[in-house]
């Protein structure tokens, strides 16, 4: 087995990383063999021998050059490469190829820091008010009886259907009462995915990875599988256990009955898991058609938003941690800057002393 391949097998099955990050640490390798080769047809028959020669501190920083030049990659991807090639060559040096880190001496681009983006709870707010139909104890509602129940929710001074993407939508497929059933499942389950991510905070990889058994509706906890195999357990809010509940009647309704507890908790209209893609565009296009929402629309996000609240509402760094399955507590603190920001605005606009400058006997 090739070197690389070695590498890989020996983080997924020792170091439990994800599937995810295994396949971007073969594609790092797959790309600095390709450019170290540039010769070689096929990278994956460049030999054990020459890719330990090509391991050298001179071919590393003509790689990051490469990548921050003729590929335009920001820092931040740049860094991961290194990353990657370095955790490579520790790994060679465990096995006594290398006797020392070639990645170790090469200087890392500079990266700006990124404060988390989130959500305002307002706008959180707004969206399951205007989605709050799709979520209704109906499970398989009537054309007809859907549609005119949507026009009285959406009833307000301006409000002009033919301008609504959501009911136009519907109506087109009204004469087709099987595609519209499984048309309101998926606006069903995309906000069953969103509440999910909201109230739980869990990664995209944690939310496709459940199952029906995750769920316990009697102690009203959810039982997550993260990072290197880790379980936790995260409360849910009686909303989201009606909502999850009520999503599982409408899977048993209009996509298939007879689910086990190791059935995947969430499903596509047409009874497949759904996976990353899947969520990714779920989140996407349920916020980018809400009002309001001007920060990027993805699950990080929603993720991000729960750890801010919870944080301005002043819950403990720790147990934010264990809630989000932080392996340390560095990682958890980045959400600090955030509120500190918010404090900073509070204090500049409110306190006496910020707004006249320190004057009046200071």
């Amino acid at each position: 087995m090739p070197l690389p391949e070695k590498y890989l097998e020996y983080i997924s099955a020792v170091r439990r990383y994800s599937s995810r990050t295994t396949e971007i640490y073969a594609g790092v390798l797959e790309d600095f063999i390709a450019y170290a080769f540039p010769e070689a047809a096929n990278p994956g028959r460049v030999t054990d021998g020459a890719l330990k020669e090509a391991l050298t501190p001179q071919m590393i920083r003509n790689y990051e050059a490469h990548l921050l030049g003729e590929k335009s990659r920001n820092p931040r991807t740049v860094n991961l490469h290194i990353s990657v090639l370095s955790g490579f060559c520790r790994f060679l040096m465990k096995k006594g190829i290398l006797t020392s880190n070639p990645a170790k001496t090469v200087a890392r681009p500079k990266q700006e820091k990124r404060l988390p983006e989130f959500y305002r709870k307002d706008m959180m707010a707004g969206y399951f008010a205007r989605s709050d139909i799709f979520a209704g104890e109906d499970t398989v509602p009537s054309p007809e009886g859907f549609l005119q129940k949507y026009l009285q929710a959406r009833s307000r001074p301006g409000y002009r259907p033919e301008n609504d993407r959501v009911f136009s939508e519907m109506a087109r497929l009204s004469d087709k009462p099987e595609k519209l059933a499984a048309w309101i499942f998926e606006k069903r389950l995309k906000r069953a995915i969103i509440a999910t991510l909201y109230a739980t905070g869990i990664r995209r990889a944690e939310l496709v990875s459940l199952k029906t058994g995750s769920i316990d509706f009697s102690r009203s906890i959810m039982k997550v599988t993260g990072k290197g195999d880790k379980t936790r357990e995260i409360p849910l809010v009686p909303s989201l256990c009606k909502e999850i509940s009520l999503y599982l009647q409408a899977v048993e309704a209009t996509v298939c009955g007879n689910r086990g507890w190791d059935s995947p908790l969430f499903v596509t209209s047409k009874g497949t898991p759904v996976y990353p893609e899947f969520v990714d565009r779920a989140v996407k296009s349920e916020l980018g058609e809400a009002e309001g929402f001007t920060a990027r629309k993805s699950p990080h996000v929603l993720r991000h938003t729960l750890a801010t609240e919870l944080l301005e509402e002043g819950t403990d760094l720790n147990s934010i941690k264990e809630l989000l399955g932080h392996s340390s507590l560095a990682a958890t603190q980045v959400y600090t800057h955030n509120t500190v920001a918010k404090l900073k605005k509070v204090y500049e606009t409110a306190h006496p002393r910020a707004k006249s400058g320190g004057k009046h006997g200071d």
